[in-house]
């Protein structure tokens, strides 16, 4: 009987450990940085949308804060999120008979340089993109810009997380 409680007592004790390896959040666990950093990512695209700039920082950073423990920070940060939205375009994808766009394209890039203080083996540059599909009777304005904005930006960030933090 004795021998069942130290092994009951073992196998507690390695499940409890074993948690310190899986993080729940996706990261790679061996993140060796304290804060992060994301410098105003730019519009720099030949087309302009007021304030996407903005709001694309603004995706960033929280996304990394609440998938991770990290802390951010303006200036010297460990982890240094920059770059620039290079493209914010509209396509016609398909036409109707009288040579009208049956649903259009809004696509978003992004150009990342992401520079780790304390691994830079881990550094690099470059870019991210996605897309929006609409029905090309509208116009991308209002609830259905911030509805596309949304999808695209939940992608792009999630895309650079990945590639910075989860190494996927």
């Amino acid at each position: 009987m004795k021998n069942i409680h130290y092994i009951l007592l073992l196998l507690i004790a390695f499940s409890i450990n074993s948690c310190s390896v899986y993080n729940f959040t996706g990261t790679s666990g061996n993140i060796n940085a304290k804060t992060f950093q994301v410098n105003y990512f730019q519009n720099a695209s030949d087309l302009v949308e007021p304030g996407i700039e903005r709001t694309f920082t603004l995706r960033l950073q929280d996304l990394i804060q609440n998938q991770t423990n990290l802390n951010l920070t303006n200036s010297n940060g460990d982890l240094l999120y920059e770059g620039e939205i290079t493209d914010y375009r509209i396509t016609p994808m398909t036409a109707t008979a009288d040579q009208k766009a049956a649903q259009s394209r809004l696509t978003i890039a992004v150009m990342v340089r992401f520079t780790n203080k304390n691994k830079e083996a881990d550094n690099f540059e470059k870019r991210f993109s996605f897309f929006y599909d609409y029905s090309g009777q509208n116009q991308l304005v209002g609830s259905q810009l911030t509805e596309a904005l949304d999808v695209i930006f939940e992608r792009i960030t999630q895309d650079i997380f990945n590639e910075t933090l989860a190494k996927w």
